[in-house]
């Protein structure tokens, strides 16, 4: 029974050692990243600037968008009643008081009520552009990143091969130690450039979706909206 212990507490043991020189070792890749992320050169800079930029713009128009999207699931139902009833003022304040893009369109809606469909039609259409346009505001800058950021990386290792080579060619000393070394050295800025330019593409096509979202919401309580209005009053 004891040997059984003991055999338990060394397995324990070595465990615990492994786990523990797997964290240090974590550690010190963890710090070769950062020293060959400062190697990368001075278009790395402009890089870290790019991140900062999309990781902005990402999150205040996710913020913009998901602010946008909030629509009360009884908002249309009460509206459909009170025109139903002929309560056009109180439709017209419950809209005008609802801050979101389907109240706003809704809203234009009531206000043009009594002119022809046609006319009601176009006039939601036109504040539906419009509040797609605010929704859509910024988006390009992502896309920009998404484009700007990998050519940048690959400026970034053109420059730093001509440098190296340079240098070769200047001094005549090389080895094939020295050589590797700075080939993938510099070859970190097109792996920091294409990592940036992925992470802004795939924000860029998850906000274009939200807003797609968003302006289905819109096209379904438009079409309500004009439902409601060729009902019969009560």
């Amino acid at each position: 029974m004891n040997l059984f212990l003991l055999q338990v507490a060394d397995t324990a043991k070595r465990i615990i050692d492994s786990t523990s020189a797997a964290n240090q070792g974590g550690a010190a890749a963890q710090l070769n990243l950062l020293d060959l992320l400062f190697k990368g050169g001075v278009l790395m800079i402009p890089l870290l600037l790019l991140l900062v930029v999309a990781v902005y713009f990402f999150f205040e128009r996710w913020i913009a968008i998901k602010k946008a999207s909030r629509v009360d699931d009884n908002f249309m139902s009460i509206i459909k009643d009170h025109i139903i009833n002929g309560n056009v003022s109180a439709a017209r304040s419950l809209a005008k008081n609802t801050n979101n893009p389907v109240a706003r369109m809704i809203d234009k809606g009531i206000q043009r009520i009594g002119k022809p469909i046609d006319a009601i039609e176009k006039s939601m259409e036109n504040v539906g552009k419009l509040e797609m346009y605010k929704m859509e505001r910024n988006l390009s800058v992502l896309s920009l990143v998404s484009g700007i950021a990998p050519m940048f990386g690959f400026l970034g290792t053109i420059v730093g091969m001509v440098q190296l080579f340079y240098g070769i060619s200047s001094s005549g000393e090389y080895t094939l130690s020295t050589i590797a070394d700075g080939i993938y050295v510099k070859m970190i800025t097109s792996a920091t450039g294409l990592i940036i330019g992925l992470l802004a593409y795939v924000g860029h096509s998850f906000l274009v979706a939200q807003v797609d979202k968003t302006v289905n919401k819109m096209e379904i309580a438009s079409a309500d909206f004009i439902d409601t209005l060729q009902e019969p009053t009560r």
